[in-house]
């Protein structure tokens, strides 16, 4: 009843409030389904492409898969439970898991929205199941459940690239069990997660392993004077996302886990090390954690009592969270709240800068940010847009020509309306960015154009 409770709820926000600049980019994706993209793999654009058809090009449909999955993920993870954390009383267990991992932010937010993190917390939560269920079964199906576990970490990498941490954790932890090592299903696991990434690996081979570079790239970052920033970044981000008691019973489930539990230990503190090293010389986003977050739930059920007060807080604030991002209670000006500055007089906006095109006889709108260009490309059809970012040139389609353009670019500092030639996006009549507007000729001569 009380996920039932966390559906509609979710459901509600995901109709209610508008795309971000960064699911607009992922709606542009499902437009152009391909077997990857510049910044991440396919299945989140192959999840918008399933939810707008149900529901079409609106927020709701845009991110109707999100809390439909969690709740799928949810009773997966509660019969994972089951198995992966035998020494507490079942189902009870898992019903824990569930809720502790729901009230988290990480969750209750992001299952309101679509990111590549909704569909990959998904696929990790039922690679959990499976995996469970090939560690108990002893019978001929057990080759299944380990098939089934190397079709879930398949579709976790899909996801997002970080599941190939949890792949590799998984492998070190047979590797170093004899009675794993002798279990012919163990050695599924690998050739069907080859399978299973072949769209991903076969697009970035004929995309000059774009995608691959950009986020291996991220690797050869070296900043160690700023470390203590980029650690104490790192771990405030997941005190916010957990909630802060949460957090705490993370932290004690990661430690009991090292002695009580070794294969939910290795798949967390691996990644953990990765994550750490690589805040050592750069900055870790808090969200790149989410694929151990099922993970933490489980091992923070083993090692505490009483999961009652976590739960009870980490509802509380995403309530409140809720709250603000619904009616904006705490009155923050536009220009300020990370909310309206990313949500706020999109169709309005769009709409003058339709009319500022037929006016001035552009044909198409140039812009090179990609949330934006996403927002104009999701907030109307009547005129196309030219993308100038490297991004619109990995796409799959065919290019064409336009003599004038309307070239937007977002100002960095405050402007009045037609100052300039800006054009300014407003929220209750009060400024939220300003963007210079002016006409461009041979748009598509720009840099790698395309058309959205």
């Amino acid at each position: 009843m009380i996920l039932l409770f966390f559906v509609i709820i979710r459901l509600w926000l995901a109709a209610t409030l508008p795309l971000t600049p960064d699911e607009a980019y992922y709606w542009v994706w499902s437009r152009h389904l391909q077997g990857g993209y510049f910044d991440h793999p396919f299945m989140v654009a192959l999840w918008v492409k399933l939810g707008t058809f149900l529901m079409g090009d609106t927020p709701l449909g845009v991110r109707l898969l999100g809390p439909v999955s969690c709740l799928l993920g949810s009773w997966s993870l509660v019969y994972a439970a089951r198995e992966l954390i035998p020494s507490r009383s079942w189902p009870q267990s898992g019903y824990k898991v569930v809720l502790l991992l729901n009230a988290t932010l990480m969750i209750g937010i992001g299952s309101a929205t679509m990111t590549p993190d909704t569909p990959l917390v998904f696929f990790i939560s039922v690679f959990l199941f499976s995996l469970g269920k090939a560690l108990a079964s002893k019978t001929k199906k057990s080759m299944i459940w380990w098939g089934l576990t190397g079709v879930f970490l398949g579709l976790a990498f899909d996801s997002k690239y970080t599941a190939v941490l949890i792949v590799i954790a998984l492998g070190l932890y047979g590797l170093c069990k004899k009675e794993l090592r002798k279990n012919v299903g163990f050695w599924v696991v690998a050739p069907v997660f080859s399978i299973m990434i072949m769209p991903v690996v076969y697009w970035n081979y004929t995309h000059h392993w774009a995608s691959f570079m950009k986020q291996g790239g991220r690797t050869g970052a070296w900043q160690p004077e700023r470390a203590l920033q980029f650690l104490s970044e790192l771990i405030g981000g997941q005190i916010g996302l957990a909630t802060p008691i949460i957090f705490i019973f993370f932290v004690l489930g990661i430690g009991g886990a090292r002695k009580k539990n070794r294969l939910l230990s290795v798949l967390i503190i691996l990644p953990m090390i990765v994550f750490l090293a690589h805040a050592l010389g750069d900055r870790v986003q808090a969200n790149w954690l989410a694929l151990l977050y099922p993970i933490c739930a489980l091992v923070a059920v083993e090692a505490v009592r009483s999961v009652r007060w976590g739960v009870i807080s980490g509802v509380g604030i995403t309530l409140l969270i809720y709250g603000q991002t619904l009616f904006a209670f705490i009155p923050f000006p536009p220009a300020k709240d990370p909310i309206q500055r990313q949500t706020a007089g999109w169709p309005l906006f769009t709409q003058q800068l339709i009319l500022k095109a037929k006016q001035q006889g552009a044909s198409s709108f140039v812009v090179d940010e990609y949330g934006l260009a996403s927002q104009l490309a999701f907030n109307q059809n009547v005129i196309p847009v030219v993308g100038t970012d490297r991004r619109w040139s990995l796409f799959d389609m065919q290019k064409q020509h336009y003599v004038q353009g309307l070239l937007v670019k977002e100002l960095h500092h405050q402007a009045a309306n037609g100052e300039n030639g800006s054009l300014c996006r407003e929220s209750h009549n009060k400024t939220v960015r300003c963007y210079q507007v002016e006409v461009v000729s041979d748009p598509t001569g720009m840099l790698l154009p395309t058309h959205l």
